[in-house]
């Protein structure tokens, strides 16, 4: 007479068997899945707010775009700061693919609100001379007042960048306004937005180069040259600057691309992920010991319904993989609420940061594939453990 071989648990009965225990206990399952969730959540937080983070950074450098060029102060060979020719934004106009060129040149002179302010109090704000269309060639506009014209930038009118009028404590601008520039009261014309490509912008007072001479004895010499180009030829240009700005001593010169140096900034910034992530990491391995601690009671407390099982003929293996199932099913729960959770997360922020968002199929699928992963490992030890119960010593609890 031959014996029938087990039957294969079908997946609806297999997953019908393996919730009784979340259905049955589920105030504890929700409090081992929590750790899960914690964790799961972290890694995709983490991951979507780079990614979110990157992606509106770069939307932003490609709206500002990416053909913007400086040309700054270089060091001779005693490490003292040379100056630039008075001659080289001239010079570099003659290049070809140029299409703007616009200036500063830095003043040595204090600004103060009031007379009354301490002498210390410099607030970090810098004096600059500038050009008259230096706005339009870092992308930046007014957001009070105008900037300044050939009339004004031959009087004493400045015009303040974003954070020196915060530092200055001047939110807008009143008729007649003053400030204090090196001894000498300059009126306010106005205020500019923020200049993401030139943040040294930002924390300046700009008034025009004859102003600068005529009223703080400035000597003309330009000290940061801002330089448009040609999209494709902006290799090129940046090959030549040195040379075209100072012929003599072209080492002596500083060229840089502004736009690259945020997208290392990002990369920078996103190499602390790593930090975060391990966090996460340890967070799944907190609910992974906390599943593990779960199922191995959830296996003592149910030695009679084993015992019963394997009475009417369920094999070790069914018992195996019911229980290894529910381990898997509990932390696939906690899985699915961290991602979304931290999907929630990624979005609020981004929409409140004005971001695009974006949550990589690493974030997302990489927290899911780790929860049942850990569910796995947990669940297999109490799974064999219920799997080698006999039925007699199992059924001697009823």
């Amino acid at each position: 007479m031959s014996v029938a071989a087990p039957m294969r648990m079908q997946p609806a009965d297999l997953t019908r068997t393996a919730s009784v225990g979340l259905r049955t206990r589920k105030l504890r399952a929700a409090l081992s899945a929590l750790g899960i969730a914690i964790g799961v959540a972290s890694i995709v937080a983490v991951l979507g707010l780079s990614a979110s983070s990157q992606a509106g950074l770069l939307a932003q450098i490609d709206q500002l775009g990416t053909n913007l060029l400086t040309v700054t102060n270089g060091k001779d060979l005693a490490g003292e700061e040379t100056k630039l020719p008075k001659e080289a934004p001239g010079m570099i106009r003659r290049i070809g693919p140029v299409q703007q060129v616009q200036y500063t040149g830095v003043i040595d002179a204090k600004v103060y609100r009031s007379p009354l302010i301490p002498k210390v109090n410099t607030n970090a704000i810098t004096v600059a001379a500038t050009s008259l269309g230096l706005p339009d060639a870092v992308r930046t506009s007014v957001a009070q007042g105008r900037f300044l014209n050939a009339a004004t930038a031959e009087q004493a009118v400045a015009v303040l960048g974003s954070t020196a009028a915060k530092r200055l404590g001047i939110d807008r601008i009143n008729q007649g306004q003053r400030i204090s520039v090196g001894g000498e009261w300059f009126y306010i014309a106005g205020i500019l937005k923020s200049a993401t490509l030139a943040p040294e912008v930002d924390s300046s007072i700009l008034i025009g180069f004859p102003a600068a001479q005529r009223f703080l004895g400035f000597d003309g010499h330009p000290s940061t040259i801002y330089v448009r180009s040609a999209t494709d030829q902006v290799e090129n240009v940046h090959g030549v600057l040195a040379a075209t700005a100072n012929p003599q001593n072209p080492t002596q010169v500083e060229v840089s691309r502004p736009s690259a140096a945020l997208v290392a900034r990002a990369a920078a910034k996103s190499a602390l992920n790593g930090l975060f992530l391990a966090l996460g990491a340890v967070g799944l391995l907190v609910g992974g010991v906390g599943v593990a601690n779960t199922m191995i009671i959830s296996v003592l407390e149910r030695r009679s319904e084993i015992g019963l099982r394997r009475a009417l003929g369920a094999t070790r293996g069914h018992i195996r993989t019911q229980f290894l199932s529910e381990a898997i099913l509990l932390t696939m729960l906690g899985g699915v609420i961290g991602v979304v959770a931290g999907a929630a997360a990624v979005a609020v922020y981004a929409v409140v940061q004005d971001w695009e968002i974006v949550i990589p199929p690493l974030a997302w699928g990489g927290g899911l594939g780790a929860a049942v992963a850990i569910g796995a490992v947990a669940g297999l030890l109490p799974a064999i453990r219920a799997a080698r119960m006999s039925p007699t010593e199992a059924l001697r609890t009823v």
